[in-house]
């Protein structure tokens, strides 16, 4: 059956880069030799991946330069519905009000909470959260491939190269009821996960060993399923469009591949209040990833070569994030020194300072989480070191 689900994976998706699919003997190739000796046979696809973080941020950048306006660490308290919408937002100590020929409820997990506290209306009915926990630790094997798993109790889980040096294993998946703010991995989450390690990996992990472990929280559009794991991830849009008032869109579930369908999709059903637009993110690039899908490795050599001072990780980490957008920070740079001090890992005093004006950083979370990973890397010194070098820049910019 995976055999034969695998042959419709390589036939029917359209297939143009990515290697075929093939069995994998597990007693004999090195993909076996991280696993136990009772795991002999596998499958291997391909796919493809993203850097979450790099991906949301990047998004709001090419948003903003195509005339989009971006409110970071704002809050919209209040929504009243009329011919338009009528917004109050607050942030930064202050309380501003725009309005809106339509409005769209993508608030993820929060959707729910927007409808009471903002809208003044009931809760979806249809919203179901669902919990995901996942762990990191040390490298557990030496290639670049990752693992899934089918798990006992029906799960699955996996096991991906992460950030060079580290695996992350996912993930759980169970119903999630309160704040999805304060949502964190329980005890008993990152047991289940390094029993998933301990069952499959010939190297014994336990709790002291996880280096960092985070939570998530699904949103998605309940079909009734029993179990959390068999909801579909398909995102639906319900539109209410009441006569003589402005429409609300609502957003359920969706999927981090199917993010551009869902936005098109979305402008679709509010063509009639925005004006219909051919769908056009098919063929655009986020900005810097104007390169071949395969040219990530020339671009980086061609990094190297215009900056030679960089060390080859320190290059990929840069080409990685920044892709051919790596000049803006690496600027005339001729010495390692002319980026500023180090803050942290191979974090520059010239990266952050690009952070904070092109992409909205003011904190050390900012930058060490919600721009990049290296938080994993960094000390508590070093964390601090950079809350100082960040304070120092916003208080410079406020003289």
């Amino acid at each position: 059956m995976l055999r034969l689900g695998l042959f419709l994976y390589d036939h029917l998706g359209g297939r143009k880069i990515l290697p075929a699919t093939r069995t994998v003997d597990l007693s004999r190739d090195a993909l076996g030799a991280p696993l136990k000796g009772r795991y002999r046979h596998g499958f291997e696809y391909s796919d493809c991946q993203a850097d979450d973080s790099r991906l949301v941020v990047l998004n709001a950048l090419d948003a903003a330069e195509r005339g989009a306006v971006i409110r970071t660490r704002t809050r919209c308290v209040r929504a009243e519905r009329r011919d338009r919408w009528q917004l109050v937002l607050e942030g930064r100590g202050r309380r501003d009000v725009a309005t809106a020929r339509a409005l769209v409820n993508a608030a993820g997990p929060w959707v729910g909470m927007v409808s009471e506290s903002v809208l003044n209306e009931p809760p979806p009915d249809q919203l179901r959260l669902n919990k995901g926990s996942h762990i990191v630790v040390r490298r557990l094997f030496d290639h670049d491939r990752g693992y899934i798993f089918q798990i006992a109790d029906g799960r699955v889980a996996f096991a991906l190269p992460f950030e060079r040096d580290f695996t992350l294993v996912g993930t759980t998946d169970e119903s999630f009821a309160g704040d999805p703010g304060a949502v964190a991995p329980s005890g008993d989450d990152i047991a289940y996960l390094c029993a998933v390690v301990n069952d499959h990996f010939r190297t014994t992990i336990g709790p002291s060993d996880v280096i960092w472990a985070f939570a998530g929280v699904r949103s998605l559009y309940d079909d009734g399923s029993a179990r959390p794991q068999d909801v579909a991830r398909d995102y639906v849009l319900a539109l209410d469009h009441e006569a003589g008032a402005a429409p609300l869109l609502t957003v359920y579930g969706g999927k981090l591949t199917t993010y551009r369908r869902l936005a098109e999709a979305a402008l679709d059903e509010l063509s009639p209040v925005l004006g219909a637009r051919p769908a056009w993110t098919g063929n655009s690039s986020l900005p810097g990833g104007d390169f071949p899908v395969d040219g990530v490795e020339r671009l980086g050599a061609e990094t190297r070569a215009s900056w030679p001072f960089l060390e080859e990780a320190h290059a990929r980490r840069l080409v990685a994030a920044y892709g051919t957008r790596v000049d803006r920070i690496l600027a005339s740079a001729k010495h390692l020194d002319d980026l500023g001090p180090r803050l942290g890992a191979d974090l520059t005093a010239a990266e952050v300072r690009y952070l904070m004006k092109h992409e909205w950083a003011q904190t050390e979370d900012d930058v060490l989480w919600r721009r990049s990973k290296l938080g994993l890397r960094v000390s508590r010194e070093e964390r601090e070191r950079l809350a100082r070098f960040m304070a120092d820049a916003i208080g410079n910019q406020e003289k």
